[in-house]
């Protein structure tokens, strides 16, 4: 009995790797083992990077909301322990877009906290 090969599925593999290297640079683009090891790479950096964006922009926005509350007169942690026992429940996200957009709005609710 010949030997099966299913040409059809494997060409179907090899061209889904080879779409994903388009736009890398030199062999990674062009040659299936080295495009195959820049795409798994590329594909773990890309799975892990989703959960460190996260990470990143929390930090973005702490560091954001402690120097509009130092401007107060409050650190950062002041300030959220503050936020927290008057009840206020604006997140992260939101605190760090007021005081950087609407600077007014973020020093009302300093007031606020602190009054």
């Amino acid at each position: 009995m010949p030997r099966s090969v299913n040409n059809v599925a494997s060409r179907a593999r090899r061209k889904k790797v080879m779409r994903l290297a388009k736009g890398y640079f030199g062999r990674r683009k062009n040659v299936w083992t080295v495009a195959k090891n820049a795409v798994e790479k590329g594909l773990t950096y890309a799975y892990r990077d989703r959960r460190v964006k996260k990470r990143e922009f929390r930090a973005l926005w702490i560091q954001r909301i402690n120097a509009a509350a130092r401007e107060e007169g409050l650190s950062y942690s002041q300030f959220m322990h503050l936020v927290t026992t008057k009840g206020i429940e604006l997140n992260r996200k939101v605190l760090a877009d007021l005081a950087m957009n609407n600077p007014e709005a973020f020093k009302a609710i300093v007031q606020q906290v602190k009054g």
